[in-house]
């Protein structure tokens, strides 16, 4: 089974770029799109074009914001919008599709914000409200995490890591240390236990050449239940498809 996340910054233009092309030749069985930033019945119109899939929105209150989808050649057993906290919900930032073998999670994290002024509600609100959802539903199965999850988890995943240190989102002690609890419990940073070593980003900003000179971050993630980590077989940074500022990442279970 292959599973795919993707920051498509704007689903409507990224449907005008190459974005159709890309997820029907990567052939994924579940996709998670984040920062769709569109409704519901704008993002099934933008990829009426994607053929073999269901597709399900979740949308922000506010107009052009957030957002996210999940696309699925299958059916899901179930489908849950939001982590059932309204004041965290309002913004379209999660959706889970419930599977024969374990919960799928698409996640769009909140960005701190410039100065960092949403860094309070980031780690100390979303970051522990999310991080209880998700071991709620472990209750029931495993789960698959994917998203952008805002947040350079190690000095290896993003290319100035002293000069963004403590002063730029993502790159804060306290995301940082978010991002760590959640592994503490009992989650899998499957890219990294695969490819420990490896320099790799999922993220480029849009100034400066960045994307050109690999000025990245690693943004975005699959993160699983420990209990699924014996069925994976890759993990992988796409960063050869473009349309966005982001890249999509890809696992393989068997």
């Amino acid at each position: 089974m292959k599973l795919l996340s993707f920051n498509v910054n704007g689903v409507r233009a990224a449907a005008q770029k190459t974005l159709i092309e890309d997820l029907q030749r990567l052939d994924a069985d579940v996709v998670g799109l984040q920062e769709t930033k569109a409704t519901e019945e704008q993002v099934k119109e933008a990829l009426q074009g994607l053929e073999g899939y269901h597709v399900y929105a979740f949308s922000a209150e506010k107009k052009g914001y957030s957002g996210t989808a999940i696309l699925s050649k299958q059916a899901p057993l179930s489908l849950r919008l939001g982590i059932g906290q309204p004041e965290h919900d309002n913004e379209g930032r999660a959706m889970t599709a419930e599977f024969d073998d374990f919960y799928f999670v698409t996640a769009y994290v909140p960005n701190s914000s410039s100065g960092l002024k949403r860094l309070d509600y980031r780690a100390d609100e979303w970051d522990v409200a999310f991080r209880a959802y998700l071991k709620d539903l472990e209750h029931t199965k495993p789960v698959v995490l994917c998203g952008d999850l805002n947040v350079a988890h190690q000095a290896i995943d993003l290319k100035n890591p002293k000069s963004n240190y403590n002063k730029t989102p993502g790159y804060t002690q306290r995301e940082i240390d978010g991002l760590t609890a959640l592994i503490d419990a009992g989650f899998v940073d499957t890219f990294r236990v695969l490819h420990p070593e490896e320099v790799k980003y999922s993220w480029w900003s849009y100034r400066g050449g960045a994307r050109e000179k690999n000025v990245g971050w690693r943004l975005d993630y699959f993160l699983i239940s420990e209990a699924l980590m014996p069925k994976v077989t890759s993990s992988e940074i796409l960063n050869d498809v473009l349309g966005s500022d982001h890249c999509p990442v890809q696992l393989t279970l068997a």
